[in-house]
């Protein structure tokens, strides 16, 4: 047979599936899944650039890679920013349950305000963490109207229940839908320029069963050669031999080497390959080849994961020595331009460890955390110590690392290696020698925590020593490690408060020193607690104002988190109003993005409103009791746990609280934690006093005034006096004992009027606090925007809130009736 006209980038869409496809607008999420090359991609791309012709829609595309989260991250956020997005910009990636709720809420928020969206994740089967499909499956659930996601892929990854959930809002098209049947077959053949006879268009249904991508080579195969495949080859092996061996030795290698690129651009490509004509290779590629695409960027190309595969096949066929030169121009390519993730997977690959390490420097550890420990621990282990040895900065950065990843053993290995590479340098300056061995020192510091005295030893040896801040430590970091309060941290024997505020005093200014004033205020909050919990109000209202003034404006979010908890617990003394109230806070907080900063309001409020007995006011995340969900750091969990005890406690749940309470004692022995301690044994007495268990209450109690006694400590009763007033009662008025009462008193008296003066109307009881909230609201005649606004949550969110409102509470009509009823329910 004739060579036929070959034309092979022809895009064909038969009606049938354009049918299937029509759906998509009216749902909130579609899954697109089938093996590969059955032509998932191009049927979602020809879709999308219909929905932009018709609707001028917006459409967000990422490309998944590999395995690796982080980097679909990264995609994520390139994708919003492409599109003139840049919500995500300064948005971790989240961990947890909690961090991505956060996101949700304020995606749903930013997307509600565009017109028609569409986002569409392509290849989603190679991102293997299933925390990926549960976060696609929540935010499905949550989109506005006007937003659409898509994700194709060639396995299933929703769950039966999750179908069953999103019911009529999910659609699914499959190989069924995707797979040409005779007609289109026969169809394609002719739009490609082949006329197949009736025979040869059922010898081709027959061997490819209408999978697209066998249709696509065995046509090309015709145009090349006369005749159809036979179709006993496997889809690579028809691949390779119809795209990749007709080509030259010298083009095979050029698609050998970009197939380690997961997107490339033209000057990419010219650096990776030392092709001096990349621009034109790569233009006839594209125009004579349909798995290499330029994507809507018009700058940037991607290989079909086909041909990557075949591309990376070929690529380990070249010499060992080609193929670590390459690699090691791609880590060149990522590094130059502040990729350190996938410089980092090049140089390893190439086993280049000077570069590896080169770029752990300059990452300072940030995006280094969030690789495996385990593939950093198999570098370290390939790595010559000579080598290891010419970088004594990234060494700092993995010590710190290693710490964060409680692998101690490599850490303290690290220590050894970095002093003697130090003692083998004589031409290094006394000066780079003494910042060196001074950040070695902060960083040993850290296995010292919550002993001040012994971490200000060594904070007063890295002052010394060092003339620049350290390279290891963020300033705009955490430094609570979660934890709302400075004193639960450090207050670690009774009777040595005074002790340890002093040598907080002397500590902290030679740490400021070193990390450029990371942590910045953290004796004044500890100070001003610790006299808060001696009762000495106007000291720690003093202390607190201190530590306000010393944090304002410096980015230390972290510490005025700490001075609002204070605040909090102090309003309950004094009847002075915090600066922002929750939900200001809230607000304030969203903006930076960061799910970190919001579970320290949210212990803050949960702590509050357990306090007062608000227990419907308690973050859903501790009323629930769902901590589980939210990513803790350990020195900072024993004060969440804490305060959930806190929660069971003011909800009635006693036997919850004294079960608890063993465990939760042991970690603050073992954590020399003797402040959290206190608290939870009183919160146990408290529990069995109200069970009738006097006698355990008692012991417990004693213990309690016993360590209190040593250090002044009179608040820590007084925030459970409503539990423990009559076992006070009948324990003998000496010591604090009568104060302490008194105190408490007073106390429980103020508790009572907040509570007075945030009451509800009691039909409102059976709404969550979030609902009574924007049942409010609307009451208060506030539009569905404009409560969206104010509780920085997306216009369909509140629709979908207020209708949960009405049908709780029965209210039937028109939106104008309902909105009456709700007023006049609010009156009564």
């Amino acid at each position: 047979m004739a060579k036929q006209r070959w034309k092979g980038n022809t895009i064909y869409i038969s009606q049938r599936l354009r049918e299937e496809l029509r759906p998509i607008e009216h749902c909130a999420l579609t899954t697109v899944v089938a093996p590969m090359g059955y032509g998932k991609t191009t049927a979602v791309s020809w879709y999308l650039a219909e929905r932009i012709r018709q609707q001028q829609a917006a459409v967000l595309r990422v490309s998944v890679y590999s395995d690796s989260l982080p980097i679909f991250w990264q995609s994520v956020q390139a994708a919003f920013t492409h599109a003139g997005i840049d919500l995500l910009r300064d948005y971790e990636c989240p961990q947890d349950e909690a961090s991505a709720s956060l996101l949700i809420d304020d995606l749903c928020r930013t997307l509600a305000l565009l017109g028609p969206c569409y986002l569409f994740i392509d290849d989603f089967h190679l991102l293997a963490d299933p925390r990926a499909s549960t976060f696609l499956c929540v935010l499905a659930r949550r989109l506005p109207e006007n937003a659409h996601l898509i994700v194709a892929g060639r396995d299933e990854f929703l769950p039966p229940q999750e179908v069953l959930r999103l019911g009529r809002h999910v659609w699914r098209i499959g190989a069924a839908q995707l797979r040409l049947e005779r007609e289109e077959l026969d169809a394609y053949a002719r739009r490609c320029g082949a006329e197949l006879s009736d025979h040869q268009v059922e010898q081709l249904l027959h061997t490819t069963e209408g999978w697209f991508s066998a249709a696509y080579l065995s046509l090309q195969t015709l145009a090349e050669r006369g005749t159809l495949p036979d179709g006993g080859s496997d889809i690579y092996t028809m691949f390779s031999a119809a795209m990749i061996q007709p080509l030259s030795l010298r083009r095979q290698t050029f698609l050998a080497m970009l197939g380690l690129a997961d997107e490339f651009t033209e000057e990419m490509a010219q650096a990776v390959t030392e092709y001096a004509d990349a621009a034109s290779q790569i233009a006839d590629l594209t125009a004579r080849n349909a798995f290499v695409t330029r994507l809507p960027d018009g700058v940037t190309y991607r290989f079909h994961h086909m041909m990557k595969e075949c591309a990376q096949r070929t690529f380990r066929t070249l010499p060992p020595e080609s193929q670590q030169r390459c690699r090691r121009r791609y880590g060149q390519w990522y590094e130059e331009r502040g990729q350190y993730l996938q410089a980092l997977r090049a140089y390893g690959g190439a086993e280049d460890f000077d570069g590896v390490l080169r770029v752990v420097e300059k990452d300072a550890g940030i995006l280094l955390a969030l690789l495996p420990p385990e593939q950093v621990l198999s570098w370290l282990d390939r790595c010559l110590p000579e080598v290891l040895e010419r970088h004594p900065l990234a060494m700092l950065v993995l010590m710190r690392s290693m710490f964060n990843w409680r692998r101690i053993p490599e850490m303290l290995r690290l220590k050894e290696q970095l002093l003697a590479a130090i003692d083998a340098r004589p031409d290094m300056s006394g000066e780079e020698r003494g910042n060196l061995r001074g950040e070695c020192d902060l960083i040993m510091s850290f296995l010292l925590y919550n002993d001040i005295a012994g971490m200000s030893r060594l904070h007063r040896s890295a002052s010394a020593q060092m003339s620049r801040p350290a390279v290891s430590i963020r300033r705009q970091g955490g430094w609570t490690f979660g934890s709302p309060s400075v004193l639960m941290m450090f207050h670690r024997q009774a009777g040595r408060l005074d002790c340890e505020l002093a040598e907080m005093d002397e500590c902290m200014p030679h740490y400021y020193c070193v990390t450029n004033g990371h942590g910045q205020g953290a004796e004044h909050i500890m100070r001003g607690e610790a006299a808060f919990l001696r009762g000495q109000l106007d000291d720690a209202r003093i202390a607190l104002a201190g530590a306000y003034a010393q944090i304002r404006d410096n980015g230390q979010e972290n510490m005025a988190l700490c001075c609002d908890h204070l605040a909090w617990r102090l309003s309950l003394c004094t009847g002075e109003t915090p600066r922002q109230d929750f939900d200001q806070r809230r607000r304030e907080l969203l903006c930076q993005h960061n799910a970190a900063w919001l579970n320290i309001l949210n212990s803050t409020d949960a702590y509050y409103h357990a306090l007062i007995g608000e227990t419907e006011s308690i973050p859903e995340v501790f009323r629930e009791h769902r901590l589980a969900s939210v990513r803790y750091l350990a020195p900072g969990k024993p004060m969440m746990e804490l305060i959930e005890n806190q929660v069971y406690l003011a909800q009635g749940a006693y036997a919850e609280v004294i079960g608890r309470s063993q465990q939760l004692l042991a970690v603050c022995d073992a954590m020399h934690y003797a402040l959290v301690a206190m608290h939870v044994q009183l919160q146990t007495a408290g529990a069995c006093e109200m069970l009738g268990r006097r006698a355990e209450a008692r012991g417990l109690l004693e213990q309690v005034l016993q360590d209190a006694a040593a250090d002044g400590l009179v608040m820590p009763v007084v925030e459970n006096y409503r539990y423990l007033a009559p076992l006070l009662a009948d324990m003998p008025q000496r010591g604090d004992v009568p104060h302490m009462i008194e105190l408490g008193r007073r106390y429980e008296a103020r508790c009572a009027s907040v509570r007075q003066r945030s009451a509800v109307p009691m039909a409102f009881n059976v709404l969550t606090p979030r609902e009574r909230d924007i049942a409010m609201l609307v009451a208060a005649r506030l539009s569905n925007r404009e409560i969206a606004e104010k509780l920085y949550l997306s216009e369909g969110s509140v629709k979908q809130y207020v209708n949960r409102i009405y049908a709780k509470l029965f209210i039937e009509g028109d939106t104008r009736t309902k909105r009456k009823r709700l007023l006049e329910m609010t009156q009564h």
